[in-house]
């Protein structure tokens, strides 16, 4: 597994687009979360927005580059032919899949977590000037608040596990733009269209089951309000990552690339 790992580290970091990927998570998400918590602001009409979920609007643009990144570390192996001097390597396909979830979460988990960080910081900041201020009934954002806590950890979670999910879906797909645009599709097009459902019922159910369901996690308000509580949500979302990739391992041991 050590010669997995250190080769997929290898492959990764040496892509021309890796270093410059990462670094549009981070500064995406940080730059939407701080835009977000500049605009939107609290005065006399009512604050009904939750603050520690602004601060962390970026992740939802974010985990679009996450999904690219993710999807690039194998379907560009596929379209270059490289997998099957991988498979040389090591002829474990199961171990190669193992290894190359483990050095692209690793990769997002770290440019997760700074980019998170960066948005709660921004959100600290810029959220006080928008008006939510303790005057209106808000405390400065901290993260010793358990619900504040929960949310900025789980958002780096969520971006972990969506890069698992493109892995794992992208595997099998194998084409690159057809696995980018059926991700993007279950995040944004499919949460789009469950919004115009008619039906209240029918409407949870959908939001129930998509991945982004996952974004429950950044709620520290309303919770009662939610389809699923927060870590139900991320549940969801696991369950999303762990049938991608168990269908990924299928495919790629029976499947001849």
């Amino acid at each position: 597994m050590t010669v997995a790992l250190r080769a997929e580290w290898t492959k990764l970091r040496t892509s021309p687009g890796t270093a410059w990927l990462l670094l549009a998570i981070v500064a995406l998400t940080i730059g939407v979360g701080a835009a977000a918590a500049a605009t939107i602001t609290c005065g006399a009409a009512g604050c009904p927005e939750d603050p520690a979920k602004i601060s962390l609007t970026g992740v939802q643009l974010g985990q679009a580059l996450v999904v690219i990144l993710a999807v690039s570390s194998i379907s560009g192996e596929h379209a270059t032919g490289m997998l099957r001097v991988s498979l040389s390597a090591v002829p474990n396909r199961l171990r190669l899949l193992t290894a190359k979830a483990l050095v692209v979460t690793g990769a997002i988990g770290a440019a997760g977590l700074v980019a998170v960080a960066g948005s709660f910081a921004a959100g600290r900041l810029l959220l006080p000037g928008s008006g939510f201020t303790e005057a209106h009934g808000f405390e400065r954002l901290s993260l010793s608040e358990a619900a504040v806590l929960r949310a900025t950890a789980g958002s780096v979670l969520y971006l972990v596990l969506i890069a698992l999910v493109a892995l794992g879906l992208s595997t099998v797909v194998r084409e690159t733009a057809a696995s980018i645009g059926l991700l993007l599709a279950l995040l944004y097009l499919i949460p789009l269209l469950t919004q115009a459902v008619s039906s209240p019922s029918w409407k949870r159910h959908l939001q129930q089951i998509t991945p982004t369901a996952g974004l429950s996690i950044q709620a520290t308000t309303k919770l009662s309000s939610l389809p699923l509580t927060p870590w139900q949500g991320v549940g969801v979302l696991g369950c999303w990552a762990v049938g991608s990739l168990v269908l990924a391992a299928v495919v790629l041991h029976r499947r001849d690339v």
